[in-house]
């Protein structure tokens, strides 16, 4: 059977930061089986009572419905996104950070739900998040989502503060990093919070703006560099669940989010340390 991560890194990495219980009813079978059945319905897109429990259990075999069950209680108690920051702490180091990349991404929202609306430019109703990566690419932080009929600069002093407390939080210094986002973002509003919070924002000009301003400078050569954010974007589809929304829960829908983010950092990792 396919498998997203192995057993050591899924022991290491991930269950250390996962509540269980600590009275009462716990389970029987392993969890480090129960996070590889999450694992394989965020990258193959597979509906719950479609998983094939029978081949990813091997011992104790658990209901489609207990494994769903421990994603929502872990989703509610916000394990997900804590493991997330506890990872991006722990190897910060193989982060890059001379310069940085932020876009929004709307995703179609296929049964409704929360923060769910009709988006004109893709015809149908989407959920619109921010994301924010490193030079090469990788996932650092992810906005809460907002309804799609919301352009990238709506509500963007809160929004940016969610970015950027994410990394904070991580331990990652903020101060003197230039930040790469295209002419959705450019508005004066957003350089002077990036600016607040001691950030370079490389921003490319809208000519819906009107004449540009003497003192505002577009950097060309790292503006190249934006490329990133799209491949981001490609890795991220790559994982079914991700590229068309059937969560109807934004808490569900984020942590999500949040597991592919492990998946592609922890496999970033792997790769850098065997090159090594």
């Amino acid at each position: 059977m396919y498998k997203v991560l192995d057993k050591y890194t899924i022991e290491k990495e991930i269950l250390p930061h996962l509540s269980t219980a600590k009275r009462g009813f716990k389970t029987k079978s392993c969890l480090v089986e129960i996070v590889n059945c999450i694992l394989y319905k965020l990258k193959t897109g597979i509906q719950w009572h479609m998983l094939p429990v029978e081949n990813l259990f091997s011992e104790t075999v658990l209901s489609y419905k207990t494994v769903f069950g421990h994603f929502r209680k872990w989703s509610k108690n916000g394990d997900w996104h804590d493991s997330w920051i506890q990872i991006l702490s722990n190897h910060k180091s193989e982060l890059d950070l001379s310069s940085a990349d932020i876009d929004g991404s709307h995703t179609p929202a296929v049964k409704g739900g929360e923060e769910v609306a009709y988006q004109g430019r893709k015809s149908r109703k989407t959920t619109n998040a921010l994301y924010f990566v490193d030079r090469r690419g990788i996932p650092l932080a992810i906005s809460n989502p907002v309804s799609g009929n919301h352009h990238d600069l709506y509500n963007i002093e809160e929004t940016l503060g969610e970015l950027f407390s994410t990394l904070t939080i991580a331990g990652i210094n903020l101060d003197g990093l230039f930040v790469n986002a295209d002419s959705g973002f450019d508005s004066k509003e957003f350089r002077e919070i990036c600016c607040r919070h001691g950030i370079f924002a490389n921003v490319d000009f809208n000519p819906r703006n009107g004449s540009v301003s003497d003192d505002l400078l577009l950097d060309d050569l790292l503006y190249k560099e934006r490329y990133s954010i799209e491949r981001t974007n490609a890795w991220m589809d790559s994982f079914r669940s991700l590229l068309n929304r059937f969560d109807t829960t934004v808490s569900s829908w984020k942590s999500f989010n949040y597991i592919a983010f492990i998946v592609i950092f922890l496999k970033k990792i792997k790769k850098i340390k065997k090159s090594r």
